[in-house]
């Protein structure tokens, strides 16, 4: 159902793949409640994806941009508001990869020369974005900037590894630009703590079916999906939540504020039972 809550923004979404991103739900939703976009990822996602496909679908451009390149940044955002005649009034950062973790690098062990990579495609690439839209004026009084973060940002998670190093960088810099470009044009900054989601990329992690097993059995409402998220991000980009800045807001079905859930204790005294009975037979 739509309610037109973004009737004539004009919005850049950075980071979608495949109908499995949660940028790419994000764009359709951002599409049917009335927004104009431009869609950005990398020339080599760009050829790996389907992102002209959604783009055709939706009236929007496309325009090949590394978030961690400063020319590529300033090429898109003038290119951006030239599509738009004027500023952009919500952006989507939805961007994160760590060699040190597709290479299983443990996090006692790590290739700094990765951890860079990591830290500069993940965090630092957020604040290029808001540095570039700053220094030329981009942003719309009013406009709202989200970025995609993770619990791993204040609690450690086995094998995730630097990311958690990078989001927890991510969620430092919403706050910091937050103030300063909340003061001086009352654009709001802020990230989204989103559930373990089966995305392109969130598939690819070792042992993600476990930790979204985990996941689905200590959140009193269940880990959030895709949909749902998008579903999230388009209030922060509407009127709706114009005093809403510098805030980390989870979005995870009530995991974040849990210690231990029934359904997960059963599952832990199930797996005792199982261990006693595999006992009895060796014995």
């Amino acid at each position: 159902m739509s309610y037109n809550l973004l009737k004539g923004k004009k919005g850049i979404v950075f980071g979608a793949l495949n109908d499995k991103s949660i940028a790419w739900k994000v764009a359709e939703r951002a599409h049917e409640e009335g927004a104009q976009m431009v869609f950005t990822n990398t020339p080599i996602a760009l050829r790996m994806g389907a992102l002209q496909e959604l783009a055709d679908k939706t009236g929007s451009h496309v325009i090949p941009a590394n978030a961690t390149s400063m020319d590529d940044l300033n090429s898109l955002i003038d290119q951006s508001m030239e599509i738009f005649g004027g500023g952009i009034d919500f952006i989507l950062h939805s961007i994160g990869m760590s060699p040190n973790v597709r290479k299983r690098r443990s996090y006692d062990d790590l290739n700094y020369e990765y951890y860079h990579q990591t830290l500069d495609i993940s965090a630092m690439s957020f604040h290029k974005v808001l540095q570039v839209c700053r220094q030329k004026d981009a942003l719309n009084e009013w406009a709202s900037v989200v970025a995609l973060s993770y619990v791993a940002a204040q609690r450690t998670l086995f094998e995730y590894n630097d990311m958690a190093d990078a989001k927890a960088m991510l969620e430092s810099i919403a706050r910091s630009f937050g103030y300063i470009y909340g003061r001086d044009k009352r654009v709001r900054i802020n990230t989204i703590s989103q559930s373990p989601t089966m995305t392109t990329a969130g598939s690819g992690v070792k042992g993600i079916d476990s930790l979204m097993d985990f996941t689905e059995r200590m959140s009193p409402l269940g880990n959030a999906t895709a949909d749902e998220c998008a579903d999230y991000c388009i209030t922060l980009f509407s009127d709706l939540t114009k005093k809403v800045t510098m805030q980390n807001l989870f979005h995870d079905g009530g995991f974040s504020s849990m210690g231990m859930s029934q359904r997960a204790m059963m599952q832990y005294h199930k797996s005792f039972e199982e261990c006693d009975e595999q006992n009895d037979k060796q014995e």
